[in-house]
């Protein structure tokens, strides 16, 4: 297994991912002043993200099945804990795109080969505040 998104698994079988992009940002704000430099805030960290991509083929795993799973996980709207195959918790992350690109096709029209970049937008501050908050 090398990560869980809910009940998702990305493990070879399903959709395994060849990169994980992680982006997070903190946000100052600047007020302008007459005669002086601007002065500046610090207002905190900024909405964290993290983008998936791989590419997935008929032969290898689910390919298709794996992506509509993840289509209707993002449809509920719902928020689900990211946690990697080390344990690691990244937190609560909703689903913001899915992109795909299908190529190498059979006769059928069918793809053989399936690029995907998911994209995931963190929503909690700290993963561990509603873990805890779930186990009281």
């Amino acid at each position: 297994m090398m990560m869980v998104l809910g009940m998702f698994v990305f493990e070879l079988a399903s959709a395994p991912y060849q990169t994980l992009e992680q982006s997070k940002s903190w946000r100052h704000a600047s007020q302008t002043r007459i005669g002086i430099g601007p002065a500046n805030q610090f207002l905190g960290p900024d909405a964290e993200s993290i983008a998936l991509s791989g590419v997935l083929y008929e032969e290898l795993n689910a390919g298709e099945v794996s992506l509509l799973a993840l289509e209707e996980m993002a449809d509920t709207g719902e928020a689900y804990f990211l946690i990697e195959g080390t344990g690691w918790i990244y937190g609560e992350y909703v689903i913001e795109a899915i992109k795909t690109t299908r190529s190498l096709f059979y006769k059928n029209g069918s793809a053989r080969k399936i690029e995907f970049n998911l994209s995931l937008k963190r929503i909690t501050s700290n993963p561990l505040e509603k873990i805890i908050g779930l186990l009281q």
